[in-house]
């Protein structure tokens, strides 16, 4: 038999198989030198997100400071008003500075006594029987209204601001030409009374020296007088527009 001519291709050397006779792994991939590889998408979408809502969180805080500052304008002044019609209200300032300037007086001076004996609150009666914003007894004001011409006047007329700060404006008047302008002294008798003031003064000359409101031994009455003469200050700092000393 003739022999078969030999086949001249090399054959691949087969692959020795494991110790377990399963093949070797793939050796893995290496990157070239100086190739980036590319992030995987759902980390670039995530960082996106981060980023974003940094964004967001960063417009919230400004629109909350924006809104804080704006509020703030528009609160601040209204609130300072508030308080101040409370602390230290001010209402018939109109006829407060007609009386003021037709009696010769400082108006602050006025509002000053209505906050003292009322609190610029109508209808005010008091356990003497004093009536109204500026607190006149009915034995005043009739006294008050024979002098000024007021025969039309009635004891419920008090109850009216433009006749109660016209009649409480003349007494102070009254009292302002009595005791030489002197503000102490006409705070109180307006008060005390004039006989109490007259009187006290009396002890004092015979002391030989000055009366002073430390003098009054009212405490009610020294209290008072202190008390309008610190609302004359505030009204004067606070409402001269409104009083016409501005």
């Amino acid at each position: 038999m003739s022999a078969r001519p030999a086949n001249n291709r090399t054959r691949r050397p087969a692959v020795a198989p494991s110790a377990t006779g399963a093949r070797a792994p793939r050796a893995p991939r290496v990157a070239a030198a100086g190739q980036k590889r590319k992030p995987s998408a759902p980390g670039v979408k995530g960082a996106t997100q981060v980023r974003a809502a940094r964004r967001r969180r960063r417009r919230l805080v400004l629109c909350a400071v924006l809104l804080g500052a704006l509020g703030a304008a528009v609160i601040l002044p209204n609130l300072h008003h508030a308080v101040r019609e409370i602390t230290l209200p001010l209402k018939h300032e109109d006829i407060i500075r007609q009386q003021a300037r037709e009696k010769d007086l400082d108006p602050a001076l006025i509002a000053g006594v209505i906050y003292a004996e009322s609190h610029f609150r109508d209808g005010q009666v008091s356990s003497a029987g004093a009536l109204g914003l500026m607190q006149l007894t009915p034995e005043t004001a009739k006294d008050i209204a024979r002098r000024s011409g007021g025969s039309a006047f009635g004891i419920k007329d008090l109850g009216t601001p433009q006749v109660n700060i016209s009649y409480g404006a003349y007494y102070l008047r009254y009292l302002k030409g009595r005791f030489g302008g002197n503000t102490a002294l006409m705070l109180a008798a307006y008060n005390a009374g004039e006989g109490n003031v007259d009187r006290w003064i009396g002890e004092a000359a015979r002391a030989e020296r000055d009366f002073k409101v430390g003098d009054i031994p009212f405490p009610e009455t020294r209290h008072y007088v202190e008390k309008v003469v610190a609302a004359r200050r505030d009204y004067r700092a606070n409402y001269a527009r409104e009083l016409g000393l501005g």
